[in-house]
């Protein structure tokens, strides 16, 4: 599976509690090779897991790389955050969004549903990979 990694699903595949963990596990069976990310994801799921070292060993277990490179992206993201200023988007989900626009064959993976809202190059919607039930 070819596709870029939010936060959330992220939690939901390291913390047993979380109430997503039985869809991020199915869906981590199905990642054979990394999955995309950035930089702001990993800092977010480091924060919520209040574990450094364990979003570091899926870096190193293959299970997510990096794969964008905000500097080189600033104007473009500026412009995310100017449209996007009514939902208030985070850093990692403006890097998400262009990060979609960059690899228009990778779903994103994520439990927000503000993706449903974001379009890529203005109009596209974003392919999503969603829990089932998600709003």
């Amino acid at each position: 599976m070819r596709a870029i990694a939010d936060t959330g699903f992220l939690v939901a595949f390291a913390n047993r509690r979380d109430r997503h963990f039985a869809w991020a596990c199915a869906i981590a069976e199905q990642v054979h090779e990394p999955l995309l990310t950035c930089e702001a994801v990993l800092a977010e799921t480091a924060y919520h897991l209040n574990n450094s070292g364990l979003v570091l060993a899926m870096l190193d277990k293959g299970l997510v790389r990096l794969g964008f490179d905000m500097e080189s992206h600033r104007p473009e993201l500026a412009a995310l955050a100017h449209r996007y200023a009514d939902r208030h988007p985070d850093l990692a989900d403006l890097c998400l969004i262009r990060m979609s626009e960059l690899y228009p064959d990778h779903p994103v993976i994520t439990v927000d549903g503000d993706f449903r809202i974001y379009r890529r190059k203005r109009r596209e919607t974003i392919p999503l990979i969603m829990p089932p039930g998600s709003k």
